[in-house]
């Protein structure tokens, strides 16, 4: 069922507080290695058992951040799937925010990251908000679609290849790790893209979960060419996914999936995928 933009804040803003706190919560589940992971979850209206969509954030580029990180969002895309009668999950992993602990997402030294095991621990996280999730009475167990920005897309990618059950669909807004870092050589960049390339083709090895990947041309942290790579590595191995680069948005296309006003550029990119999946 599918509600629109209109009906939802009708809703939120008139049904009365009582009913809006039960439909937007803050719950914490079980994570990995006996943690517990802090998530915001958005219900649409309705008690009819409905989707899922996870949701998952970025990680700053200056580690002093992570901590002091607020739960996410997503205001736009949160919105674009609550009306679409998605329940919504944004998770906070290990590390960041209110989740705290330890940081389990590192990748090491710049000059010889592990990408590919760092990208498998957020994916734990992930993996454990589904779990959660799918226990819900208001959760529709089958019919699940992840979405990741940044090292959340990142993380979405490398969950792509565990196959996870009862995920229909995954989407990749500006994957990658190890962007705006300071090189050897005194610059700003992006540590050892080719490692980068390396680890896709290792997820995609496995991956069968259909995925869209969308990249802006303007996209600070991985640029165009770099975008590119990494999907052909993937689908080279063996995986499903589609590449839409858009052209540059904003001051920084890094940031397009956190932008109130991206939709006008993703949603049309999104609706189809997700259509496609039915």
């Amino acid at each position: 069922m599918r509600f629109s933009p209109v009906a939802v804040l009708l809703f939120f803003l008139f049904v009365g507080p009582l009913a809006a706190q039960d439909r937007e919560q803050v719950v914490r589940l079980p994570g990995p290695n006996g943690s517990t992971l802090v998530a915001t979850v958005m219900r649409p209206p309705g008690e009819a058992k409905s989707p899922l969509v996870v949701i998952n954030h970025g990680s700053p580029a200056d580690g002093s951040k992570r901590f002091k990180m607020e739960r996410p969002r997503y205001t736009a895309l949160s919105s674009w799937f609550l009306s679409r009668g998605y329940v919504v999950a944004l998770p906070l992993r290990r590390g960041y925010g209110e989740t705290g602990g330890d940081w389990a997402e590192g990748y090491g030294l710049c000059d010889a990251p592990d990408y590919y095991r760092a990208g498998l621990q957020g994916a734990a996280d992930i993996q454990a908000t589904i779990d959660f999730m799918r226990t819900q009475p208001y959760v529709a167990a089958d019919r699940t679609v992840v979405v990741g920005q940044s090292a959340g897309g990142w993380a979405t990618v490398a969950l792509s290849s565990r196959n996870p059950v009862g995920v229909a669909g995954m989407i990749n807004f500006a994957g990658g790790r190890g962007g705006h870092q300071k090189l050897s050589g005194g610059g700003i960049g992006n540590c050892t893209p080719r490692s980068l390339v390396d680890a896709a083709a290792k997820y995609g090895a496995t991956a069968r979960v259909p995925m869209l990947w969308i990249y802006a041309e303007n996209d600070s942290f991985f640029e165009p060419a770099l975008a590119r790579r990494m999907v052909e590595a993937y689908d080279g191995a063996g995986g499903k996914a589609v590449y839409r680069p858009v052209g540059a948005f904003g001051r920084d296309g890094h940031m397009l999936a956190g932008a109130s006003n991206g939709n006008s550029v993703w949603s049309p990119l999104v609706e189809s995928f997700l259509a496609g999946l039915r």
